[in-house]
């Protein structure tokens, strides 16, 4: 018998142009950790080249890959992959698919300003509450300097839903 239970959040896998630029940025700004320098893969035998064949299938030839930790221990690997393409707008929320992750600052404000000055951007002209008036819940939009779409809360994803429908 099968028992249902939440599964924790291990890592997430973020696709940059420039790994090294991306490692700078996340480190300095988001403040995390590098657990494991820039590294190159392979398209080989090797255990991690066969695995890697798994997912992308054949003639992916090389990548590099970066692996980070933020603060409450989540992994995040930063890949650059040969030939990488940066879409003019990442931002298409109606395909199926993850369009942005978050992460919590009880300084929304300050974060988004950093973020603007490594060369990310704003996609809200500045943070709305979700409860105007009566409690202090902030969030906003960001893109990282690669057009990754990041989310900015000031509280717990807990209290800010808890409270209901908005």
């Amino acid at each position: 018998m099968s028992t249902t239970y939440p599964r924790s959040f291990s890592h997430i896998g973020i696709s940059v142009p420039d790994l090294d630029a991306a490692v700078k940025f996340y480190t300095d700004v988001m403040g995390w950790y590098l657990i494991m320098a820039p590294t190159e893969v392979v398209e080989d035998s090797s255990p991690i080249g066969e695995m890697c064949t798994d997912v992308f299938g054949p003639h992916w030839d090389k990548f590099r890959i970066a692996h980070l930790s933020t603060g409450d221990r989540i992994g995040v690997e930063l890949f650059e992959f040969k030939g990488q393409v940066n879409p003019e707008d990442n931002f298409e929320y109606w395909k199926t698919g993850i369009f942005h992750f978050c992460v919590q600052d009880p300084n929304v404000e300050e974060l988004a300003d950093k973020i603007v000055a490594a060369g990310g951007k704003k996609r809200m002209p500045k943070p709305r509450y979700y409860y105007p008036g009566r409690k202090p819940y902030r969030m906003i939009y960001m893109e990282d300097p690669f057009g990754n779409i990041l989310e900015i809360y000031s509280h717990s994803y807990e209290l800010i839903y808890s409270e209901g429908a908005y």
